[in-house]
């Protein structure tokens, strides 16, 4: 740990000293060179649940809404109008001048075909809580469609905004079959009608993205600008930063806090912290499943989260915009609230409660992260201090989350953007409701959130959330830690704007 960050210090500081006309080298030839530590081996907004699919799901493809960023408003995209026709039915009126990248038009075709795929539980999309609440959609003109909801869900508009993406009709039809005898939908080639086109694609080193010449008039995303974007999985941090610094990139994040103060006045970059609607969490092996069962113990959860000083990692190694929170949802979406048992830093006290639980030594444990992993190296350190030795386990996302839902890991180290969406469901009833990454399939949690997921009452889904919420906390199945708050820094020659949400708006982003 040590020498990687005497490494990175080392390779930024010979950087410092490049001029800075040598980061522009993206706007020379109007390509805005992005990239991150992911691999990227599926361009699908379903079948892949990455960050970088999100960010990339905006820039490909068109919900049918839009929503504002800066008003909370929802604008119409795809869809003119809508309106309830009853609590469980949609009407949206589409555009009729929409054009896919392949060069077909866009009817209400494509948005029965996407909604009635996706829903379907079988097509196995990997966030399937974003469409569980589509009944199916149906036809009611070339240009008119109903999407009948199972069941009223109020945040239904949020959910279309954010995580809902068209698909030319018959899209899915010609996926090859796997040696299993399922489909493989995420190889089918990517046609959306966003902003930017998918081009080339490497798997695990590249996709180029081209702007949409055709793209649709007055859409509230606006014109792109920038004629091509190239996104690059560059493992290294220290390899990205020292990249921007001679222009190989224009645009990184998750830039760790030092080295982020660091560049701070170099003239080459603009660096800027920001809120996200991502939050970290430990959870827990709360059954025993992982062949670990200190944490089936109550007491032994309860040890971990006062021994951990999550304020400390927040303030020293995240960045000015974070918080510690203290429930399984972030303070900005609605029904979250902070109002819940809360679990204080306090070593003496996970000391004295280790001994209560037989543990007054302390134990051993495996402990699983895939994310900024001096996070995690600071939870182990903290561990350490009370008796708890941590080894770590860290792995690539994708792996990760398949050995979490295997019930594998004694504790995971993660975190979750909500797909960006304003509104407690798309936590924590994806992560308490008997689903594939719930710790705890616990009934009384997954009733209360039933009655909050269903209720188009907003008091009565406060009320119930906060129970919920309360439950998780004062159970301890998650240890909620802080909101993420990133790094962005990025080539003085660009024009970005960063939004609290983490979906860089790269379709609105222009050089200076």
């Amino acid at each position: 740990m040590k020498f990687s960050h005497l490494l990175m210090g080392a390779a930024v500081g010979a950087m410092l000293a490049f001029s800075a006309a040598d980061a522009y080298a993206g706007k020379s030839d109007d390509t805005l060179n992005w990239a991150t530590t992911r691999e990227i081996a599926v361009i699908d907004p379903y079948y892949n649940n990455t960050r970088e699919l999100v960010v990339m799901g905006h820039m490909g493809w068109d919900g049918l809404v839009y929503r504002d960023i800066d008003t909370g408003e929802f604008k119409p995209l795809l869809a003119k109008s809508w309106n309830w026709a009853n609590d469980t039915a949609l009407d949206l009126e589409l555009r009729d001048d929409v054009k896919f990248h392949d060069g077909s038009s866009f009817d209400a075709d494509d948005v029965v075909y996407t909604l009635n795929h996706v829903s379907n539980k079988d097509n196995g999309v990997l966030t399937y809580r974003n469409v569980s609440w589509i009944k199916n959609a149906e036809k009611m003109g070339d240009h008119k469609v109903r999407i009948n909801l199972a069941k009223p869900f109020p945040p239904a508009l949020a959910y279309l905004a954010n995580a809902v993406f068209i698909m030319p009709s018959g899209h899915y039809d010609s996926a090859p079959t796997k040696a299993d005898g399922k489909k493989d939908w995420g190889v089918v080639k990517p046609v959306g009608t966003g902003p930017y086109m998918v081009g080339e694609v490497k798997a695990g080193s590249h996709v180029v993205m081209e702007k949409n010449p055709n793209y649709m008039a007055n859409s509230p995303k606006g014109a792109p600008q920038i004629g091509t974007m190239r996104f690059r999985t560059i493992s290294e941090m220290n390899t990205q930063l020292a990249e921007l610094l001679t222009g190989g990139l224009d645009w990184i994040w998750d830039v760790p806090k030092d080295q982020a103060e660091r560049m701070n006045d170099n003239p080459a970059v603009t660096i800027e912290n920001a809120k996200t609607f991502r939050i970290s969490y430990l959870a827990f092996d709360v059954d025993g499943d992982s062949g670990t069962d200190v944490f089936t113990k109550k007491k032994v959860r309860q040890a971990v989260a006062h021994a951990i000083n999550r304020q400390a990692i927040a303030e020293n190694l995240v960045g000015p915009a974070s918080e510690v929170i203290h429930s399984a949802c972030h303070p900005d979406q609605f029904g979250c609230t902070q109002d819940v048992p809360q679990w204080e830093y306090n070593p003496e006290k996970a000391k004295a409660l280790l001994a209560e639980a037989g543990y007054p030594d302390g134990f051993e444990f495996d402990i699983y992260g895939y994310r900024q992993r001096e996070f995690t190296e600071a939870v182990i350190g903290d561990l350490a201090k009370v008796g708890i030795k941590a080894k770590l386990n860290w792995l690539q996302y994708r792996a990760l989350r398949d050995i979490v839902r295997k019930g594998e890991t004694p504790i995971n180290h993660m975190t979750w953007g909500s797909y960006s969406i304003p509104d407690v469901s798309a936590i924590v009833s994806h992560f308490f409701k008997h689903g594939p990454d719930d710790p705890a399939k616990d009934g009384l949690t997954r009733e209360m959130l039933d009655i909050a997921d269903n209720s188009i009452d907003e008091n009565v889904r406060k009320e119930n959330y906060k129970k919920a919420f309360a439950r998780i906390s004062g159970e301890l199945y998650w240890l909620p830690m802080f909101t993420y708050a990133k790094y962005y820094a990025y080539s003085k020659d660009l024009d970005f704007k960063a939004t609290p949400d983490e979906i860089p708006r790269f379709y609105t982003a222009k050089w200076k």
